[in-house]
């Protein structure tokens, strides 16, 4: 008997400690999994803030020491990386805390990563293609716990981390399967304090992340449903927390959309990211804002694909008119969040959209668009997007 069911390799994510206050538990938990001299990793605007200070004091009076490596850019480098691996193997360090953004996780999850590998292996050689992550010796990768401080990018339940090529400009997601952070704390009280258009643009992220899974072609109906959900939890608490910071259950709702849009994009991303990734290692673009400026033009180009799979979301989301009604959604809330209308006003000018093109297609993500992206068509996109 013939069939069609699919084979898929499906992973879910690390054990999350979620609520309220539980920042107070770092010390144990890195204990739990072995942690003597953790080196902590966040990024430069986070270094001086009172919540970063809390972290370092549950640390030290657990008698974990308070090392710190805070030279991480909006778009952490291979050079970044480099100086967090010296930094790393100068105080003996036994394991990583990635506390921030998904700058802060993506980069110490690639110290973690790379600072004990063999000196031959480069970081570009266990880039998210085929098996190349059989290169790193496993054995020799260091724990890792993650904290994230913002709600978007959910690198705090992913096994990748995107590394900008400091000489090519290019982003390349790196992946190891023991990148799943061992422990996750997820406390909603840590991003109270992020500037709204960080919330604006990371809790865009999450939408994207969501939204982009929710309408790739594979099959995986365990994302399939999370991102739906996730879906809903942003419409009906992203503007909440954007107009009120400090509240918490909205602040709640947006870090658990964060960790389910990544579980989601399992499933695939599409063309809000393969156009999103180039603008931001080219023009040093916030990641998500770039995502929430191109997403109403990515619908319209997916539009015939994704046209009654979008239907059903909007029902679900308790959004009216469809495909139509659920555009609309995104284009209030990227009005309401103050969102650039397009990439000129991001900044973009004068692009070089043949380099950026190019770029596109070969992004991983755009494998997954629903609507297959061609030279002619990605470059149409690029300038509805100006």
């Amino acid at each position: 008997m013939s069939h069609s069911v699919p084979n898929r390799n499906w992973s879910y994510p690390t054990a999350i400690k979620f609520g309220v206050g539980r920042i107070a538990e770092l010390a144990e938990h890195a204990k739990s999994i072995g942690l003597k001299k953790p080196l902590f990793v966040t990024d430069k605007a986070l270094a001086s803030l009172p919540i970063t200070a809390q972290a370092l004091e549950v640390l030290e009076a657990g008698g974990l020491g308070r090392a710190m490596f805070s030279e991480v850019d909006p778009n952490p480098t291979d050079k970044n990386m480099e100086a967090g691996i010296a930094a790393y193997k100068a105080g003996g360090h036994d394991g990583v805390i990635c506390f921030g953004g998904g700058s802060a996780l993506d980069l110490g999850k690639m110290i973690a990563l790379m600072a004990d590998q063999p000196k031959k292996l480069k970081v570009w050689d266990l880039e998210d293609i085929d098996d190349w992550w059989t290169r790193a010796d496993a054995s020799k990768i260091a724990p890792i716990i993650a904290v994230p401080t913002t709600a978007g990018t959910g690198s705090e339940v992913g096994r990748a981390g995107v590394l900008t090529n400091s000489e090519t400009h290019k982003k390349k997601i790196i992946f190891h399967p023991k990148l799943m952070p061992a422990v996750t704390i997820c406390d909603p009280a840590l991003t109270v304090g992020m500037p709204k258009f960080i919330t604006a643009g990371t809790g865009m992220d999450a939408l994207a992340h969501c939204l982009e899974a929710y309408c790739s072609p594979f099959y995986h109906p365990m994302s399939q449903g999370i991102a739906l959900e996730g879906m809903r939890l942003v419409f009906e608490n992203l503007p909440r927390a954007y107009k009120h910071p400090d509240d918490l259950e909205a602040r709640a709702h947006m870090m658990s959309a964060a960790a389910m849009g990544a579980v989601a994009f399992q499933k695939g991303l599409g063309a809000i990211h393969a156009l999103s990734h180039p603008i931001g290692a080219i023009y040093n673009t916030h990641h998500g804002t770039t995502n929430a400026v191109v997403m109403p033009m990515v619908l319209d180009f997916n539009r015939k694909a994704v046209k009654d799979k979008l239907a059903a979301a909007a029902a679900y989301c308790g959004i009216k008119g469809g495909f139509k009604g659920f555009r609309q959604r995104i284009m209030d809330l990227r009005a309401e969040l103050h969102i650039p209308e397009n990439l000129t006003r991001l900044e973009v000018k004068n692009p070089d959209l043949d380099m950026l093109t190019a770029m596109a297609l070969e992004d991983p993500s755009c494998g997954g668009n629903p609507v297959k992206m061609t030279r002619k068509n990605t470059r149409a996109l690029y300038e509805a997007c100006l």
